[in-house]
């Protein structure tokens, strides 16, 4: 009996990277890459042109990240399943990905042929996740910051005034000091910058 074909797309925005996976992920009978693209954006496109079985990608890449993608794929019911390959090791990633609805969570230096394995799995409907990371998730603190903070801190990262930022998010400037002013105190920081930083040092940006 054939085995199956698993269809996946890859997303990762360091080219050489990205065609290392396809290349490697390639040599494997049962695995067909239907799709390789460098950012978020076109990583959700794809998935809504090509419906593949699976999603590998990363989590920080340009437009959306990876855990922003498993959200919108889940909201639109998709059966495509998320797995992410990062060199993020943090636990808040791990805890933010599991709740967006990603089934699998390695790490970059992962061997292919576990890598390969985990995808199968994913796949199939269980979940593959490194277990030095996985053991480390019950002990990590709590995110305490909401979507919206998120979305100010990163535009805040990326040099974006208070105005701009107002502008692209729908919101009056004074309603942006507000939410930074929030997520500076929940975060124990001295300014939104500090505050960035902390957030991203714990795998919560």
């Amino acid at each position: 009996m054939n085995a199956r074909i698993i269809r996946l797309v890859i997303a990762e925005d360091q080219a050489m990277l990205r065609d290392a996976f396809a290349s490697l992920l390639s040599f494997e009978p049962d695995l067909q890459i239907v799709a390789s693209v460098g950012d978020g954006d076109s990583a959700l496109e794809a998935v809504r042109t090509h419906h593949p079985d699976l999603l590998l990608t990363d989590i920080e890449m340009p437009g959306q990240s990876g855990i922003d993608i498993a959200i919108a794929l889940r909201a639109e019911k998709s059966p495509t399943h998320v797995m992410i390959v990062t060199t993020f090791g943090r636990a808040g990633y791990l805890k933010r990905a599991l709740n967006a609805g990603v089934r699998g969570y390695l790490l970059k230096d992962a061997p292919v042929g576990q890598l390969a394995d985990a995808i199968r799995k994913v796949a199939a409907g269980g979940r593959a996740i490194t277990r030095e990371i996985a053991e480390t998730v019950w002990e990590a603190a709590p995110d305490p910051l909401t979507e919206r903070d998120r979305a100010i801190l990163r535009l805040a990262e990326a040099g974006r005034s208070n105005r701009e930022i107002a502008e692209a998010l729908n919101l009056s400037p004074g309603t942006v000091r507000n939410y930074f002013s929030e997520a500076v105190q929940k975060l124990g920081a001295r300014n939104r910058m500090e505050a960035g930083r902390i957030a991203r040092q714990n795998g919560w940006l």
